[in-house]
């Protein structure tokens, strides 16, 4: 059986070793011809073809595929090794005279190979371009699209694209073949008639590659704007769609110190119509971003880094944005919201986010919206900030939020933009074992205008606020209400105590005031013409109630008939405190709280005067009569 195997293997291995020398000799026969010729028309290229011939071929193909005129000033240089490639000198791509004389741009150096067969026939065509120090001008309009070129193919490939059965359709004879673009030191000025800004890109490298113009492109250029380099990845399926500022299937990337963004899916450069997919956005410095894009919001140095990941599609006339997270500093949110644009109207964003831990003034920085520093608008002249131009109602919670030194838990907030006005609201939250609720409102004039703010707590503890704010000196530490009204020119967070004004209104149950010992205070007004508050500091003051009111304005509050009432006695208080220099000029009395023991607790007038938190107390003398310590 074995032997019969063998032999089968023979009868076929027998044939193929008579072939295969046969094949070897003929393969190598004609590689020789092939490697023959190769050289012979690489040796004789430059006899058979004229630099002319080349150069004017390529000038064709420049007026061709961009509509305008190209000039060659310099002397072409032909190669033929290893392939062929001819390189151009000073270019000049221009608008025919009789259409504008409109310059497209110039071009230090271009080379590009082309095909030696064609050039043998009479024909010329070129692919591998390489552009050195190219200097273009393009042009935005107010549709948001491109003016890419005067009346080329380029152009006519772009306005005859169709899109049909989810694929890019183009015509055989707008088709052409483009191959890889290699840009290197360039710049770019591109003009947005819409703004009325130009934006210059210098440095420019750049390789694309796109093998026909019905085919897909990638593209990778970096470029500086403003002393900040910039890299941008593209790829499309359907790059004629997307120049021509339809939707097409496009994957974005957007890279620099201060910027990271990615996009992937279904979008227009000129249009939000149809636009859909997923989209990241990273700023590790807000700061950094605002002083390079030449805008500032005061303020804003507490938002340092923010993000941004969702998933994107249109809706109706705006965006919606669906599994958002976003992150500003290190408070995370995740939510869904919706940016609206109508013709005529303000766009605007709403929403709604949910955070787990978050601090509210970079928030409240992140939504200023104000005027940009510098900027010399007046609103008087017709000039719109921000403000003006965007709508804003997002609702937002938290199961803790700190805002300054004060922290919340369960938080439920609103920010609203509307109207030239901005409101924030904190409608429920739980703070120091109470409730508080807080309104927010900017005026008429953007942020720069003023503002008021409306605070109210109920039930808190305001001993252990005290402690967490470290306060010093003879405070009521007791769990009481508060009740806050201020109005200021400035900005709210960002005023000043002295441009405060309005009204306050505390009262509380029991409590202490530590520091305050009313029956030294009677022995040493008796004893002493004045002596500082540190002198009858040997115990603490107990109350049953107290109620305190008091107006803000220029820097000082005016206390009016502050009343702690104890057990026994009962402290009263009224004058002026200023917030700066921590001074008192108050007027106070310690009487009995049961008028039946006036006699054992007689009225003891006093002035408080000096500063804060150990002021110098002068007992005042009654009509008639001189205070007696009992």
């Amino acid at each position: 059986m074995s032997t019969s195997r063998h032999r089968r293997w023979r009868r076929k291995i027998g044939p193929v070793s008579r072939w295969l020398p046969a094949f070897a000799r003929l393969s190598t026969v004609f590689l020789l011809i092939a490697l023959a010729l190769f050289v012979a028309l690489r040796v004789a290229a430059p006899y058979l073809i004229s630099t002319g011939f080349v150069r004017s071929g390529i000038e064709d193909a420049l007026s061709k595929w961009t509509g305008y005129h190209a000039e060659i000033k310099g002397s072409p240089v032909l190669e033929f090794w290893p392939t062929p490639r001819i390189t151009l000198n000073q270019i000049t791509i221009r608008q025919p005279r009789e259409s504008g004389d409109k310059l497209l741009g110039s071009i230090e150096s271009l080379s590009a190979d082309f095909s030696l067969i064609d050039a043998l026939r009479g024909r010329t065509s070129f692919h591998e371009f390489h552009l050195v120090r190219p200097n273009l001008a393009l042009t935005r309009d107010e549709k948001g699209l491109i003016d890419w070129s005067y009346a080329g193919l380029l152009a006519r490939a772009i306005s005859g694209v169709r899109y049909e059965n989810g694929a890019e359709v183009l015509d055989p004879d707008l088709d052409a073949e483009i191959g890889a673009v290699t840009v290197e030191d360039g710049t770019l000025v591109v003009t947005d008639i819409k703004s009325a800004k130009a934006y210059h890109f210098d440095s420019v490298t750049a390789d694309i590659a796109w093998p026909r113009l019905s085919g897909a492109i990638s593209a990778v250029v970096i470029a500086r704007i403003n002393g900040e380099d910039l890299k941008v990845d593209f790829a499309s399926r359907q790059p004629l769609l997307a120049f021509a500022g339809r939707n097409a299937e496009t994957r974005t990337s957007l890279t620099s110190n201060l910027l990271t963004a990615h996009f992937q899916g279904i979008a227009s450069i000129a249009s939000l119509s149809a636009f859909s997919g997923n989209a990241a956005v990273t700023i590790p410095d807000v700061p950094a971003l605002l002083t390079w894009s030449g805008k500032s919001i005061p303020g804003i140095a507490t938002l340092k880094s923010a993000s941004l990941e969702s998933d994107i599609m249109s809706s109706g006339n705006g965006l919606r944005f669906n599994n958002l997270s976003l992150s500003l500093n290190e408070a995370s949110a995740t939510g869904v919201m919706d940016l609206f644009t109508q013709p005529g109207k303000r766009p605007k964003i709403g929403g709604t986010l949910a955070f787990d831990q978050m601090n509210l003034k970079p928030f409240l920085d992140a939504f200023a919206l104000r005027l940009a520093a510098g900027e010399a608008e007046d609103i008087s002249t017709g000039m719109s900030g921000p403000l003006r131009v965007l709508d804003v109602d997002v609702r937002l919670s938290a199961r803790r939020a700190q805002m300054g030194l004060f922290e919340l838990s369960d938080v439920g907030a609103s920010m609203i933009v509307t109207g030239g006005e901005a409101k924030f609201d904190i409608g429920d939250s739980q703070f120091e074992g109470g409730e508080m609720t807080a309104h927010l409102e900017a005026t008429q004039r953007d942020f720069d205008g003023g503002g008021k703010l409306q605070l109210s707590i109920r039930n808190a503890d305001f001993a252990a606020l005290a402690e967490r704010l470290q306060l010093k000196g003879p405070l009521p530490l007791a769990t009481g209400s508060l009740d806050l009204d201020l109005q200021s020119p400035k900005a709210i967070w960002t005023t000043g105590l002295a441009d405060v004004t309005g009204r306050l209104h505390f009262w509380t149950g029991e409590g202490t005031i530590p520091g305050i010992d009313a029956a030294a205070l009677r022995t040493q007004a008796a004893e002493k013409p004045f002596f500082p508050l540190s002198a009858a500091a040997g115990g603490a003051f107990t109350f049953n109630q107290l109620n305190l009111q008091a107006d803000f304005a220029n820097g000082s509050a005016e206390m009016h008939d502050a009343r702690i009432a104890g057990a026994t006695q009962t402290l009263t208080l009224s004058g002026v405190i200023t917030y700066q220099s921590n001074g008192l000029a108050l007027s106070g009395s310690l009487d009995a709280t049961d008028p039946a023991k006036a006699a054992e607790l007689p009225l003891l007038p006093f002035f408080i005067g000096g500063s804060w938190p150990n002021p110098v107390i002068s007992p005042v003398p009654l009509f008639g009569n001189t205070p007696q310590a009992q």
